[in-house]
């Protein structure tokens, strides 16, 4: 039904216009006769016209289609759709001059001037006309706009605030009226963008949003640093009102702005960290047309990577996931964004030591990104048999296979929690990282590691549940009041993970620069505000004591390790631990050999041997 209404609209425009172009011409001549119609040259030049009027209209119809005069919309006609038609105009008209003149039927030189004038008059006049008589249909009555219109605080007077301004006035339905413009340029205080006023500078957002009764707040400036976006919205936290966003120019496909873009607020947006840099060549060079394999492929910083690493063009990409559901919606994900992607995905447990020797083996990739790993700390304090068979004994199988098969780098993915650990979940990932450093010894593979903290919305991770505990009323459960944890995004902590890669000579920790450490509380007060309540009167904070295990804060770095800058200002590396690899691996299987038969208490003693800087709380 909507296809039938279209094409009946293009045809009633087609036929508008074919009466206008030929009003145009008939108006020029008796313009050009001074309206002496019955004079022997007026009727002859008529004549002329008439003779090759169907040819002059089709020359100009199919320069007005393929120059898309016709795809416009033109509820929505501008200044930019004049000056379109005008080119349009002028070259339908030069093809018409240079036919005329071929056929020897050329019309007085001042017609063609006067017709030029007459069809973007005429072609222009009345896309301009159309918009005028549908906003002025569409302007809500008294009734309709009483009590039922959000009043806009719209941030940014640059291009993007002002198209979503010019749309938040085209879409009457968005019931969202832009009221004042906040820009930190003084010299546009003062000025209007599209009949809206600029009132002020960042500091003046408050006194704004109280004076004109603003209901909602839109940052628009997606070229703003995350460092900048979290002084406004910190600004606009301080009044009650909902805030919206235009992302970043890094988030926009195209790198356009419309209304669709806006999003919510997000807890990303307030932690203020800058979009990575990447030396993309250096990265490229490494997974461009090579067989790349993910373990984990299903998880977060799983899925993540492998987003990454298939807009680098590998060969072939290998996702390896215990967890079927998982790794069957990334695949369908990656599919979908890339349909020419060579994508394999096996359903593996890298505790399967067999197994999972014989797919690198059958596989032979390139570079491995071990990412398969359990990471809860509470869980695995109660676990510790699984946090050593699937993380320990799990990475030993995957860096065995992976040195068998001659691959040629190999990424292991780490954690802050690895450093003076104190849970078994910590103290396993370091023990991973010794087994990686001490095989980099002893092996043609390359193998490293990469320490990061926690990343925002990861499965099972703080912001998630504080949504979640918001959603349902509270209260937001929080261990300790000074807890605090460095955070980043899963797709910044993922694209540096694979620059580290490209760094890659061997047996390095690279650890990423986490900025700032967050305290936990001020991180749920700030999930409670932008979910548009107030903390502590209308959400609760409960604060519930710390969990078996669990640190007030994370370190990235041991005592023991030195720290080298590389080349990239957020990533940096610690110094390589003298390990034997031969007689950890002995001890390793030793222990593998007696796990079942052990309690968790003896675990935990034995893996402080192990990990000498275990320090279990007791």
């Amino acid at each position: 039904m909507l296809e039938v209404k279209r094409r009946v609209r293009i045809f009633f425009i087609y036929f508008a216009d074919i009466i206008m172009l030929n009003i145009a011409y008939i108006f020029a001549l008796w313009l050009r006769f001074d309206g002496q119609i019955q004079g022997n040259q007026f009727l002859y030049f008529f004549g002329v016209y008439v003779d090759y009027w169907m040819e002059i209209i089709l020359i100009k119809l199919v320069v007005f289609t393929y120059l898309r005069i016709y795809k416009n919309l033109y509820k929505y006609a501008s200044i930019t759709e004049v000056v379109n038609i005008t080119f349009a105009v002028g070259v339908a008209n030069a093809l018409v001059i240079t036919y005329l003149t071929f056929m020897r039927a050329a019309l007085p030189r001042s017609v063609y001037i006067i017709v030029v004038m007459l069809d973007i008059m005429l072609i222009g006049g009345s896309r301009m006309g159309a918009r005028v008589l549908l906003k002025v249909k569409s302007v809500p009555t008294r009734r309709e706009v009483q009590g039922s219109v959000k009043r806009v605080l719209v941030i940014g007077g640059g291009d993007a605030g002002a198209m979503i301004i010019r749309e938040l006035k085209n879409h009457s339905n968005l019931r969202s009226k832009p009221i004042a413009i906040i820009d930190d340029n003084p010299q546009k205080e003062g000025t209007h963008i599209n009949g809206v006023p600029i009132v002020g500078q960042r500091e003046d957002i408050i006194s704004v949003v109280r004076k004109r009764k603003i209901e909602e707040i839109i940052i628009a400036i997606p070229s703003a640093k995350r460092s900048t976006i979290k002084e406004i919205v910190n600004e606009c936290k301080q009044v009650k009102v909902k805030i919206r966003i235009v992302p970043g120019m890094y988030e926009l496909i195209g790198g356009t702005v419309s209304i669709q873009n806006i999003r919510d607020i997000d807890i990303k947006d307030v932690l203020g960290r800058d979009e990575v840099n990447l030396d993309t060549e250096a990265i490229s060079e490494y997974l461009n047309g090579k067989k790349v394999m993910v373990t984990g492929g299903g998880g977060s910083i799983g899925s993540e990577l492998s987003r990454q690493i298939a807009s680098f063009g590998p060969s072939k990409l290998i996702l390896l996931d215990i967890y079927e559901n998982g790794v069957f919606a990334v695949q369908n994900e990656l599919l979908k964004l890339h349909p020419k992607l060579n994508l394999t995905v096996k359903i593996a447990s890298v505790r399967d030591r067999e197994r999972i020797l014989d797919i690198v083996k059958t596989v032979k990739p390139d570079v491995i990104f071990h990412a398969a790993a359990h990471k809860h700390v509470p869980l695995m304090e109660a676990n510790p048999e699984a946090a050593i068979k699937n993380n320990v004994l799990g990475t030993l199988n995957i860096v065995q296979a992976a040195d068998a098969a001659s691959v040629q780098r190999f990424v292991m993915i780490s954690t802050d929690k690895a450093v003076n650990p104190t849970n078994i979940m910590g103290a396993s990932k370091r023990l991973c990282e010794m087994v990686v450093q001490s095989m980099d010894k002893v092996s043609q593979t390359e193998f490293v590691a990469v320490r990061f903290g926690n990343v925002l919305g990861s499965n099972g991770s703080v912001v998630p549940i504080f949504k979640k505990q918001v959603s349902e009323g509270g209260p937001v459960t929080v261990t300790h009041k000074e807890i605090t944890r460095y955070f980043m995004t899963i797709p910044e902590a993922s694209q540096l993970v694979l620059q580290a890669g490209s760094m890659a000579h061997g047996g390095e920790i690279f650890i990423l620069d986490m900025g700032e450490p967050v305290k936990i509380v001020n991180l749920a007060e700030d999930v409670i505000r932008l979910s548009g309540y107030e903390p502590y009167e209308d959400i609760p904070i409960v604060f519930t004591g710390l969990r078996p295990g669990e640190k007030l804060y994370e370190e990235l770095l041991m005592d023991e390790e030195g720290l080298t800058d590389t080349r990239h200002d957020k990533i940096h590396i610690g110094k390589p631990m003298e390990i034997d690899h031969e007689s950890l691996v002995i001890k390793i299987r030793a222990f593998e050999s007696k796990l079942m038969l052990m309690d968790d208490e003896s675990i935990k003693k034995t893996m402080q041997e192990f990990v000498p800087t275990y320090h279990r709380e007791e």
